[in-house]
């Protein structure tokens, strides 16, 4: 499969980067944080809420749970988040002199961030080579034939070897947005989609 085409034909439809005008690590740290399991628009307003109150690591202790549970109460699991979020701010403080480490084995000791999260820390923060598989980038992968994998970490993994490097950022955001607006889980617009004739699905049908 043309793995190249796919992305080719995707960039155009999804211009826009959800982390285009952000760069700040920590901020995409918490957002990512915040994301999980938790629809895209609503982290957004939330994490915009948040860090118009408290926008660095020592803020972020300083201030009492109950009011960043008050900031973040529209997204999911927001009482447990607002507790990694003091955590997280608290070893960043601790152990990194109150910076976001740009290491995927560092990252991955903070409370909360598995790969997908420091994926996106490395890819959105710091423009590394990164692929951040997230449930979109998963299914879409396994519906298109990219990959034939059970978990996310499978996912990433095969991904590596079949994209090229120079996608490799791209893979997220083109795939989440095709995912919520076009391959959707339940009921994908095949009909319109732009990559239909590259798609595995469309084998298994004959």
């Amino acid at each position: 499969m043309d793995t190249e085409e796919i992305f080719d034909r995707l960039k155009p439809l999804y211009p826009h980067e959800y982390f285009s005008t952000e760069r700040d690590p920590f901020y995409i740290l918490i957002s990512t944080v915040l994301s999980q399991r938790t629809r895209d628009e609503v982290t957004e307003v939330a994490s915009r809420r948040l860090f118009d109150q408290y926008s660095t690591p020592v803020q972020m202790v300083e201030a009492d749970v109950e009011k960043i549970e008050i900031l973040i109460k529209d997204v999911g699991f927001y009482r447990v988040k607002a507790g990694r979020i003091k955590e997280i701010s608290q070893i960043l403080i601790d152990e990194y002199d109150s910076q976001v480490p740009a290491s995927m084995v560092e990252l991955l000791k903070l409370p909360g961030v598995g790969r997908k999260t420091a994926n996106c820390v490395l890819s959105y923060a710091f423009l590394e080579k990164a692929i951040a598989v997230d449930t979109h980038v998963h299914r879409i992968s396994n519906r298109l034939g990219l990959v034939d994998t059970v978990t996310p970490d499978q996912t990433e993994i095969e991904l590596q070897k079949q994209v090229p490097v120079s996608y490799w950022r791209e893979v997220n955001e083109l795939f989440v947005q095709f995912g919520k607006t076009v391959c959707k889980p339940l009921s994908p617009a095949c009909e319109v989609c732009a990559i239909e004739d590259l798609c595995a699905k469309k084998e298994k049908k004959k």
